[in-house]
């Protein structure tokens, strides 16, 4: 076991919480009490079989000693010094706090992992205010109802010689708006309950009830249980367009499975790495056929975002530590646009994420055009962007965001909006 530069300091702070002289322990170990000195203060490296000694007059295990329990709350310590500000850090002596302070390191990490869960949330929540057409239409709903509600209580308390036939219609043209006003503001209250929760927000179109029943089986379908079509999980989605589009989804997965056989694929893969167009070639496969086969696989971890012609977004396996946005037109994105408008030239690109100390991703798009009513059938395009962890050293990377509300980088050429965030810039 490799030993902790600080095992002279977690020495001494054993033996003094034991109570224990300087002098005795080093009798004890067979040492001088001068270079049990020099040890304690990590001016003398420790060999192997003399901290077993000294392990063995503490009383302590060995691991306690080189630090080996502390490795990864370290390692997480200066992971979210890293995204915060770290210049602000003395990164190099993380490894003294947390074996001085192992409690308030522990603090700091669990406050890390809120700040990022929060920024998730934050980033799901505005896309969805911003672009969701559900949450709109409620929104016009209710401030419609209110408005007439308005109208016809100004007239009946500003008119005072008003015919009683035409203040009878007014009360009752109230009375139809207060009711209408109720439901829409039950509707959208209900609408938000849903979405509130952080780990699943909100469940507004039959696109989103199958990814959730994805995302709840891990995004993973042995060949066995796609030639079954999975029937019974499908039966238990909410709403028949969420099952139909599972079952569509299901029966491209299988078609996909018979065009790359599982034991002939996974040979390939643990050869070429997770490489699309390479797999194709060997294959003689599409490279949207293997992106979605990538996808839906336990070894490999990949996101992947499919869109149509329009750019709309019609498939959305998340990658931890990626924002997708819910409906399109954010950075993240662009290489999916960009391969959109060049079918048949793979796009790669180095991104990292801002806010996330600079995280970076491999994206992979492919674009593709079919025509199924033959040349003078419509032209429908489709794009894939595969999302993958990207190796270190990997090169210069493009900073994305999620969105520009809630983007911190200020200098970035294409921006669209003001941060909400430059206050605290």
């Amino acid at each position: 076991m490799p030993l902790s530069t600080l095992t002279g300091t977690r020495l001494r702070e054993r033996r003094l919480a034991a109570g224990l002289r300087q002098a005795d322990v080093a009798e004890a170990a067979g040492i001088s009490a001068s270079y049990l000195n020099l040890i304690e203060h990590n001016r003398r490296k420790v060999s192997p079989e003399l901290i077993d000694r000294l392990a063995g007059i503490l009383g302590l295990d060995r691991a306690a000693l080189a630090g080996g329990e502390d490795a990864a709350l370290v390692e997480d310590l200066r992971a979210a010094a890293s995204r915060a500000t770290p210049t602000l850090a003395e990164l190099d002596r993380a490894e003294e706090l947390v074996s001085r302070f192992p409690g308030w390191a522990e603090l700091l990490v669990a406050l890390d992992r809120r700040v990022q869960m929060l920024e998730r949330a934050v980033e799901a929540l505005n896309d969805r205010m911003s672009h969701d057409p559900h949450l709109s239409q409620a929104l016009h709903e209710v401030l419609s109802s209110l408005s007439s509600v308005r109208a016809t209580a100004a007239i009946l308390a500003e008119t005072e010689d008003l015919d009683p036939q035409w203040a009878s219609r007014f009360h009752r043209n109230l009375h139809h708006d207060s009711e209408r006003l109720a439901a829409g503001a039950e509707a959208l209250v209900a609408y938000l309950d849903a979405g509130s929760g952080i780990a699943e927000q909100g469940i507004a179109s039959p696109q989103e009830e199958v990814e959730d029943w994805l995302n709840r089986r891990g995004w993973i379908f042995t060949d066995a249980e796609l030639a079954s079509g999975c029937r019974d999980d499908v039966a238990a989605l909410a709403s028949t367009a969420a099952r139909s589009l599972a079952q569509r989804l299901l029966a491209g997965a299988a078609a996909d499975a018979r065009a790359l056989p599982e034991t002939a694929f996974a040979a390939a893969l643990a050869v070429t790495g997770p490489d699309p167009l390479s797999l194709a070639d060997r294959f003689g496969a599409d490279p949207l056929t293997v992106m979605r086969r990538l996808a839906l696989r336990s070894d490999v971890a990949a996101g992947l975002v499919i869109c149509d012609g329009s750019g709309t977004l019609t498939f959305r396996k998340p990658a931890s530590g990626f924002p997708l946005p819910r409906f399109g037109a954010a950075c993240p994105l662009w290489p999916l646009y960009t391969a959109l408008g060049r079918p048949g030239q793979p796009v790669e690109v180095l991104v990292s994420i801002a806010g996330q100390g600079g995280r970076t991703f491999r994206t992979v798009a492919w674009g593709q055009m079919q025509h199924p009513q033959g040349l003078r059938g419509p032209e429908l395009r489709a794009a894939a962007m595969l999302i993958l962890p990207a190796e270190p050293g990997a090169g210069a990377a493009l900073p994305v965001g999620s969105s520009c509300r809630v983007c911190a980088r200020a200098e970035c050429p294409a921006r669209r909006e003001p941060s909400i965030l430059s206050l605290a810039l």
